[in-house]
């Protein structure tokens, strides 16, 4: 067996977790999808896609509208997509199986926080602990997601990512930013970061997401940052984690508190009457008044793993994202095999820039895998966490995969 055949098992094997099936989407006829009665005003006033974007990843995927290119014997696409963007793609080779505006710029939201951690989680040991001062958060919006972090306490870089994860944490964004250099430096990391992984439909102006003037990615964007941030080990335990516990009060001479903290990804944990999705192994959701819901996914299911983002669905309810997500798994994993695809994601500049199509584009520099021990949770759920007896075998195949696709700089957010 290949080494990246073996990597490939194992990882597969990793992603599963136990949870409720979602039943494939039933195939139906590729028309328009009707929109809803109580969303038909909202779509005649929603704004068209621009009429050409970035053509990154492949012509195709500058064109608006829907592009897919359906075999012989391929499912129809989900008919009750209103997602303003969408993309699903094949996360081990990087194939496109169908977009919509993939490139259209848009406000992120929390989904943001992606581009966030994997920029900031390798230059802080998670280990490290800080003692938060009020300054730290300053710059904190109104309304924003709170994991509870209080001025004048302790906390482990390890907690802190817990509370971005979890809980979209902005306090805990603002903190880890803090022992980051501060809010400009960390900005222009992570947009640094975002040219590296040609992610140029990206202009960070907020570490956390919140809504600012010309802060905007696209789904596309979105969707190699979450590529790239599953290929770090502790990236995967915080995605994947559904329950924690998080520091409370800390008073001297007294024991410290903490309080139970829940994942947001509601096809983690089944909250708000969504099943969750068999194989969900994260990533991230927001939600903000400009940019709608958005998230993206990646899932697993034998031995293939996608990844699909959705942004600004029109039908409305905060279940609407990840029902559409939810849709477009089913349809990609029914679908693999029998598409061609539109596009591809791109790796980083530093590891190749070959157009896609050119016969001497390789795919195998760009598998997800495993390069360690899943951190101590204290007794997290994790959907990621690799069996200890599957490392040695997957040791033998990693290094020589990641070294053909560099991580994003060290030291380099609803």
């Amino acid at each position: 067996m290949s080494a990246k055949k073996t990597a490939l098992t194992v990882l597969s094997a990793a992603l599963l977790v136990p949870a409720v099936l979602v039943p494939p989407s039933t195939a139906r006829a590729a028309t328009a999808p009707p929109a809803p009665a109580d969303g038909k005003e909202r779509r005649k006033q929603a704004p068209a896609p621009p009429p050409s974007m970035s053509t990154v990843g492949g012509a195709r995927l500058g064109q608006p509208g829907t592009q897919v290119n359906l075999l012989p014997g391929a499912p129809a696409l989900p008919a009750n997509l209103s997602g303003r963007s969408w993309i699903v793609a094949d996360a081990e080779t990087g194939e496109v199986l169908a977009a919509h505006n993939a490139h259209w710029r848009l406000p992120p939201a929390s989904t943001l926080k992606m581009l966030f951690a994997d920029t900031v989680l390798p230059a802080l040991p998670k280990d490290q602990v800080h003692h938060v001062t009020g300054q730290d958060m300053d710059g904190v919006g109104p309304g924003s997601s709170l994991v509870g972090v209080k001025e004048d306490h302790d906390y482990s870089v390890h907690d802190l990512w817990l509370g971005v994860f979890l809980r979209s944490g902005n306090d805990a964004v603002h903190v880890l930013s803090a022992m980051n250099g501060g809010v400009d430096k960390t900005v222009k990391d992570m947009q640094a970061h975002a040219e590296e992984l040609q992610a140029l439909d990206t202009h960070v102006v907020s570490p956390d997401g919140y809504d600012a003037p010309e802060q905007v990615s696209s789904a596309y964007d979105l969707t190699l940052v979450a590529r790239s941030g599953l290929q770090k080990q502790d990236f995967r335990e915080y995605c994947g984690t559904a329950h924690a516990k998080f520091p409370g009060l800390q008073e001297a001479g007294k024991p410290r508190e903490f309080f139970e903290i829940q994942n947001t990804n509601r096809l983690m944990t089944g909250a708000g009457g969504i099943s969750p999705y068999k194989g969900i192994a994260g990533v991230k959701n927001g939600n903000t008044t400009m940019a709608g819901s958005t998230f993206t996914g990646a899932a697993q299911r034998g031995d293939k793993t996608l990844l699909v983002t959705v942004m600004n669905p029109d039908r409305g309810g905060l279940n609407s994202v990840y029902e559409e997500t939810a849709a477009l798994f089913d349809w990609g994993f029914a679908a693999s095999g029998k598409v061609k695809p539109v596009g591809e994601l791109v790796p980083p500049k530093s590891a190749d820039t070959t157009p896609f199509g050119s016969p001497a584009k390789s795919h195998e520099n760009t598998t997800p895998v495993a390069d360690g021990p899943p951190a101590s949770g204290g007794g997290l759920g994790t959907a990621l966490g690799v069996a200890a007896g599957a490392l040695a075998v997957l040791a033998a195949g990693a290094y020589a995969v990641n070294r053909r696709w560099p991580r994003g700089r060290r030291g380099q957010g609803s």
